[in-house]
């Protein structure tokens, strides 16, 4: 590359061209600017951490702060001002706050609790298998990747079914809107619409409760502490956010690279056993997470000799770190069988006392889908392999995931 480390970070990280292959992009990065300097469209002062060994460290750093309240500045510029009252939940707040909210809603997810979620899970994989056409493509994003965790996550916060394809599309508009004034205006609405709806279902709640976690946080008394109204609105919504995007662009991802990698395939098939170090292996690949959410530094940090001045906010390449050489042996290639590939080496869920609290979920979740799909369609295939996958374009490199999956579940002889 030509030219600078700054430049190509400020001007191509959300191109259709970066969105289609980031690793050459990030692996350039990793040698000539692991903390990379960026202008982003928002206009905040950004660093983009890029090293395996720096992401993980940056992950825990306490000197990186996820409290949103202490950059405001930024951070309306960012997202405005409909976010700030969905974002007062535990993914935006540092201890004790972060603390004392991760714990009210932890047992939720616990490995025993969202092990008894799997005759149901297994219930809704086989009845949206049964519904998509055999002979013929199918875009299995929206027939079978997207309703499967929305599905279980309404089940689980309590949302009733009819308004499920309504959570979807809210959240949606959310996660792929952008800088201009009609991206805003847009985006503005579904938040607005998200805490309409939610502060209706707690008041509803509060009168009927039901056997769901949003019922139960609604009830739970922490050491004489409760949530508040808007803590709980904003819990629902984080939960209802990253409780079905991140697994299904997850299941996604998963899908295209295994149908791509034949021989991948087949060693999964012939081996079932591999399944859990398989979707190990397909987060650290090429996972559904590209980017940490904001941090902002309270103080001057330094990381790889690159200064980050106080008050600079902070981005981790997740992808990038998952692809560093430093910490995986050939990175770059696909390896369902990848010895040592122990859960907690890659960074897809993060790392921290910010670990993706639904880790558990969505690995059973992903497990489950991947397990039944090519059980099921031995023989399934992409519609039109040489037409190249086609990634989200999206504002925030913060998810790494497909526009569009057609595929052949069953394809004549």
């Amino acid at each position: 590359m030509t030219t600078t480390p700054e430049a190509v970070a400020a001007a191509e990280r959300c191109t259709p061209e970066f969105r289609r292959d980031p690793h050459a992009f990030y692996a350039h990065l990793r040698t000539a600017a692991p903390v990379c300097p960026m202008r982003p469209p928002h206009g905040n002062e950004t660093y983009l951490i890029t090293r395996y060994d720096d992401a993980r460290a940056a992950l825990s750093d306490p000197r990186l702060s996820k409290d949103m309240y202490g950059a405001m500045d930024a951070y309306r510029r960012i997202f405005g001002d409909s976010s700030v009252a969905l974002d007062d939940n535990m993914l935006n707040s540092d201890a004790p706050k972060h603390t004392r909210l991760r714990r009210m809603v932890n047992s939720a997810f616990t490995p025993r609790r969202v092990e008894a979620l799997r005759p149901r899970i297994e219930e809704i994989v086989q009845s949206l298998l049964d519904a998509c056409p055999a002979r013929e493509p199918v875009d299995l994003l929206p027939a079978f990747a997207f309703p499967l965790p929305i599905i279980v996550i309404c089940d689980l916060l309590g949302v009733p079914p009819e308004d499920r394809a309504r959570m979807q599309h809210l959240s949606t508009t959310v996660a792929q809107t952008g800088f201009g004034a009609e991206a805003k205006r847009a985006q503005q609405q579904a938040e607005e619409d998200l805490h309409a709806y939610f502060t209706h279902l707690i008041t509803a709640k509060r009168g009927r409760p039901g056997d769901d976690l949003l019922s139960a946080l609604i009830a739970v008394r922490d050491h004489d502490d409760a949530l508040t109204e808007n803590e709980l609105v904003s819990t629902a919504f984080l939960l209802m956010f990253a409780g079905h995007k991140t697994t299904a662009y997850l299941i996604g991802n998963a899908v295209h690279h295994l149908l791509s990698h034949p021989a991948q395939l087949r060693a999964l098939r012939e081996n079932p056993e591999l399944t859990r170090a398989a979707v190990e292996e397909l987060v650290r690949y090429d996972g559904s997470v590209e980017s940490a959410t904001f941090r902002y530094a309270t103080e001057d940090v330094e990381y790889s000799g690159t200064l980050i001045p106080k008050g600079a906010l902070v981005q981790i390449a997740i992808s990038s770190a998952n692809r560093d050489p430093q910490k995986f042996d050939s990175p770059d290639e696909l390896d369902v069988m990848r010895p040592g590939n122990a859960q907690d080496a890659h960074l897809g869920f993060g790392h921290g006392s910010h670990y993706c609290l639904g880790a558990p979920l969505a690995r059973l979740e992903t497990q489950l889908a991947l397990t039944r799909l090519f059980d099921r369609f031995p023989r399934m295939a992409l519609a039109d392999p040489a037409a190249g996958p086609r990634w989200l374009e999206v504002p925030f490199p913060a998810f790494r995931g497909l526009a569009e999956l057609p595929v052949v579940l069953d394809p004549a002889e």
